[in-house]
C-alpha cells in the first residue's frame, strides 16, 4: 500500500510538470511538413508530434481520474496540496480543523480514491 501511494503520488506531481512542457511545446511555431527528403536520418517533426500526443494522452488520463474523485476535500488535497503545492499540512488542518493524523488519513483516501480513477 505504501509503495501505492508513492507511485500515485509521483504520478501526480509529474501531472504539474507535463501540464508546463505542453504549454511550451504549444508556444513553439507549428513545423512545415514537407515531402522533400531532408539532410537528416530522423524525422524530428514527426517526433515531436507524437511527443505532444503522448504529453496530452498523460495529462488527460490524469485529469480523468482527477474528476472522478467526488469528495470535494479529496480533490483540493489531490490539486491545492499535492500538485499545485499551494498549501501546507498545518494549513490544511487549520482549513478543516483536524490533526495532521485525520489529515494524512483523507490524503490517503484521496490517493486512492484517484487510483480507482486512473486508467494503468
Amino acid at each position: 500500500m505504501k509503495q501505492e501511494i508513492k507511485h500515485i503520488k509521483s504520478i501526480l506531481k509529474r501531472y504539474a510538470q507535463l501540464k508546463r512542457d505542453i504549454k511550451a511545446f504549444s508556444q513553439v511555431s507549428s513545423p512545415v511538413l514537407s515531402g522533400m527528403p531532408g539532410h537528416s536520418y530522423g524525422n524530428g517533426t514527426e517526433k515531436s508530434m507524437v511527443n505532444h500526443v503522448d504529453l496530452a494522452c498523460q495529462i488527460k488520463q490524469v485529469e480523468d481520474a482527477l474528476k472522478a474523485v467526488e469528495d470535494p476535500r479529496y480533490n483540493f488535497i489531490l490539486s491545492e496540496y499535492i500538485i499545485n503545492k499551494r498549501y501546507s499540512v498545518n494549513e490544511c488542518c487549520q482549513l478543516w480543523q483536524c490533526s495532521r493524523s485525520k489529515f494524512n488519513y483523507m490524503k490517503n483516501n484521496a490517493l486512492e480514491e484517484f487510483d480507482n480513477g486512473y486508467l494503468w
